[in-house]
């Protein structure tokens, strides 16, 4: 009789080494699961929702695109497909490329990481590509720009704008989702070409991989605190601490405001933005400009300013690494207004004062001279300006009355909308509004002289600007636009500004979408804000070009200087060509 007991022993034990092995497989191939805990973007409300999704392949589709095109979130793209990309810079210089993944069923758990980048030399870590899911946020349409807005009253979109921090994303049936990568090439990198892969996951599995070049020039750029654009986006201290519920002035809200003013040091930030007194803008943004500096009359008629909050704010913002200059908001307001605590009323009183009147000129005078005194002590006087946004000549003149002769030693600033900038050829910082082109004789004597002279857009103006729905590739050209103008770099009234639900919901009561807005709330991103650098590096390599070519003095370099200028020329306007983007990636060639 066969004894078969030695052969079940052995087939059991072969079957549970088996299931062990199985066992272990599927845990190696399955990624952990994750929570998607996110908020929720508002509907679609145009008739792309309608679009037809029936040809699309089933499964994830993905593709890399053009970093100038916004796809629309509810329309089966037609796009060529490309699974590698190459991307070209300098050594120190951030690059972008844009990945697009869409789906006719629901996808959960997509991720993305990336491998090292080999060259035959050398290795770039996996850490200097990042990639960032694009949230859509509702934006509408320029129409008349500047005015009063009822939603109803314009059409309304959805925008791909903000970059998310999400380590992954659960992606809706019948809908595209792009993914910002973000190469950052360090400084001491060696040249050459590196190449490396994007592996794709979802359902926790793997998905597929995209190869990746990325080609380092052989030249230095600067970092961006040794950047010579001299960019001026206004900071709102205010709204960071509505959105994120934080006492104002507290150390929580100085925390909070960390990564988000640091991200703005990086794209080589220069001012400061600091307020005197009350709202200088009279509460143009969703929330009102909380006080720097508390005024206080005293019983026996004195007066006392505490620069507590004042001298927070701006060593906070210093230690960022934004410490070029301080711009304080505002001689002039919005409603002529400014307030004090009356000790002896007992009361916080508001008064109206016109710019021509005597009360106006003693009361800012006791504070200049004060001010001035304080600024002293801190070291700061030098980098310090009092600032007027877009007042009216006579007003200007006015003040410029009282700053004389209460405060001589300080600077002025000035965002100039009546093409009175040529009144006031000391003024140290002049921003003039995009459809006011300033002499390029006034700007090298001002410059001569160590004076700024920037200019600006506002609600008013549809190109370039950075609204939600404007092209991407126009905050580039804004740049360009600056050097082939001579200027010496651009102001844009608001960085975060905050809508009341700046997340999902871009528009604001009186202005074109995105017009009070940069950036997004924890520090994220937006596509503008990534192309508003790039164009300030395309400036700087501009700038750096420029001055090699000079001192190489050949015929060689003073040929492709020639040819860099000639691109150039072709940017300063404001009234854009029909084939703009297609001449802007060409000059941007020129530059690698």
């Amino acid at each position: 009789m066969i004894n078969y007991k030695p052969f079940i022993m052995q087939l059991t034990a072969f079957l549970v080494l088996g299931m062990a092995i199985m066992s272990f497989t599927s845990c190696v191939d399955k990624r952990p699961k994750k929570e998607f805990i996110t908020f929720e973007e508002m509907q679609d409300p145009t008739g792309d929702t309608l679009s037809d999704w029936s040809n699309v392949p089933s499964g994830l589709q993905a593709s890399f695109i053009t970093i100038d095109e916004r796809i629309p979130k509810s329309v089966a793209p037609e796009v060529a497909i490309g699974k590698s990309i190459k991307v070209t810079g300098w050594k120190g210089e951030s690059l972008s490329a844009q990945l697009l993944l869409w789906s006719a069923k629901e996808v959960n758990q997509v991720e993305m990481e990336f491998d090292e980048f080999r060259s035959d030399a050398a290795l770039l870590p996996a850490s200097v590509a990042q990639a960032r899911f694009v949230r859509y946020v509702m934006t509408d349409e320029f129409a008349s720009g500047c005015g009063h807005r009822k939603p109803e009253d314009f059409a309304a979109s959805l925008s791909a704008d903000m970059l998310d921090n999400l380590d992954h994303f659960n992606m809706e049936a019948k809908t595209a989702r792009p993914v910002w990568l973000t190469f950052k090439i360090p400084s001491d990198a060696a040249a050459g070409t590196y190449k490396g892969k994007l592996n794709l996951y979802a359902e926790r599995v793997f998905a597929e991989d995209f190869e990746i070049e990325i080609e380092v020039v052989d030249r230095v750029l600067p970092k961006p605190s040794e950047w010579a654009y001299h960019l001026d986006l206004w900071q709102h201290p205010s709204a960071v601490a509505r959105v994120h519920n934080l006492e104002m002035w507290s150390d929580a809200h100085f925390e909070k405001m960390k990564p988000l003013m640091k991200m703005l040091a990086n794209a080589g930030q220069k001012v400061i933005t600091a307020t005197l007194n009350i709202d200088p803008w009279n509460n143009q943004s969703f929330d009102a400009y909380a006080d720097m500096i508390i005024w206080t009359k005293n019983k026996d008629q004195s007066w006392s300013f505490d620069y507590t909050i004042f001298d927070r704010w701006v060593e906070f913002m210093v230690d960022m690494g934004i410490d070029k200059m301080i711009n304080c908001y505002s001689l002039l307001t919005w409603n002529n207004k400014l307030h004090y605590n009356d000790m002896e009323k007992g009361e916080l009183v508001t008064l109206e004062l016109k710019a021509q009147s005597d009360e106006y000129a003693a009361l800012w005078g006791i504070f200049l001279e004060d001010f001035t005194r304080h600024l002293k002590q801190k070291g700061w006087l030098e980098i310090t300006n009092i600032a007027m946004d877009e007042r009216a000549p006579e007003d200007m003149q006015a003040a410029m009355r009282v700053l004389e002769r209460a405060a001589p030693e300080l600077g002025i600033s000035l965002a100039d909308n009546h093409k009175s900038y040529k009144a006031y050829p000391e003024i140290k910082d002049i921003s003039v509004g995009a459809r006011s082109a300033v002499d390029r004789e006034d700007i090298a004597a001002r410059r001569s002289r160590g004076l700024v002279t920037t200019w600006y857009v506002c609600c008013g103006d549809p190109f370039a600007n950075m609204f939600t729905f404007s092209a991407p590739a126009e905050a580039v050209y804004a740049a360009w636009h600056t050097v082939a103008a001579d200027l010496d770099g651009m102001l844009r009234w608001a960085y975060n500004s905050w809508v009341e639900n700046p997340l999902t919901d871009s528009r604001f009561r009186t202005w074109p979408a995105g017009d009070t807005y940069m950036v997004y709330p924890d520090a994220r991103s937006s596509i503008r804000f990534e192309r508003l650098i790039e164009g300030i590096q395309d400036a700087e390599k501009i700038r750096i070009l420029r001055n090699h070519y000079r001192e190489m003095n050949s015929p060689e370099s003073l040929a492709k200087l020639q040819e860099l200028e000639e691109a150039i020329a072709f940017f300063d306007t404001l009234e854009p060509a029909p084939d703009w983007q297609e001449r802007l990636n060409a000059a941007k060639k020129l530059l690698n």
